[in-house]
């Protein structure tokens, strides 16, 4: 079996029939680690007893909305998100993904597609990783650590989610180099990366807030007006 269909997979959604339907195409594909939750309480509950390894993610609950539920576990786990949603505004599609999540499908959608997108963030976020050590690396006066997906201030911790881990890698694996918004969008998103530009714009920002000390005013993740950009590591 694919290593990847070992991971634990939470499905989040108030609607039994679509829960079922999500959860009998991941078996069709391999997968059997597969938790449900039909509200906030309960996939936070599962969230601390099974610490998975993805989630797919309704946004209207009945104790409140997906966008407060990532928030909430964002506080235990930096795992990748998708969400599955009825609502398909830009605005919506924009909250959810700046706030961590990786995709955004809108209701009613193809279950084969969903299937797919979902094996292809578990390969991004996951498969690149399984042989290699990630590197840990100063910037002023904090610690990136790509390892444990941290970024470290003093006593201070902040987690990075699964894009932005995927981000800071390229940018490192080029630092000190121009990377183009092309070639970040392809390593977040795939081949199928078009249209995700302002989305990249939100996750700089995000990553900016963790690593800069005046987010508004980068040092070390700097813009280059129409090409892209460049992680500054040694001070250039």
């Amino acid at each position: 079996m694919d290593e990847l269909q070992h991971k634990k997979l939470l499905i989040v959604e108030d609607e039994r029939e679509i829960r079922d339907m999500v959860d009998r195409f991941l078996r069709k594909e391999g997968f059997t680690r597969i938790y449900q939750a039909s509200n906030c309480a309960e996939a936070i509950e599962l969230c601390r007893a099974v610490n998975p390894d993805m989630a797919i993610l309704d946004v209207m609950l009945p104790d409140g909305d997906g966008f407060s539920l990532l928030t909430s576990l964002r506080q235990m786990s930096n795992m990748p998100v998708l969400f599955l949603t009825a609502r398909g505004e830009d605005e919506d599609r924009l909250l959810g993904l700046g706030l961590g999540a990786d995709d955004y499908m809108v209701k009613p959608f193809l279950p084969r597609e969903l299937v797919l997108r979902l094996k292809a963030i578990l390969r991004r976020v996951y498969a690149p990783y399984v042989q290699e050590k990630r590197p840990v690396f100063p910037l002023g006066s904090r610690v990136i650590d790509l390892e444990s997906c941290t970024v470290k201030n003093q006593d201070i911790e902040y987690p990075l989610t699964a894009k932005e881990l995927i981000l800071l890698t390229k940018l490192y694996e080029n630092q000190n180099r121009i990377v183009t918004s092309d070639a970040l969008c392809q390593a977040a998103w795939g081949d199928d990366y078009e249209g995700y530009e302002n989305t990249l714009m939100v996750h700089i920002r995000r990553i900016r807030e963790k690593i800069e000390p005046a987010p508004s005013d980068p040092h070390y993740l700097v813009t280059v007006r129409g090409l892209g950009y460049k992680l500054v590591v040694k001070g250039e």
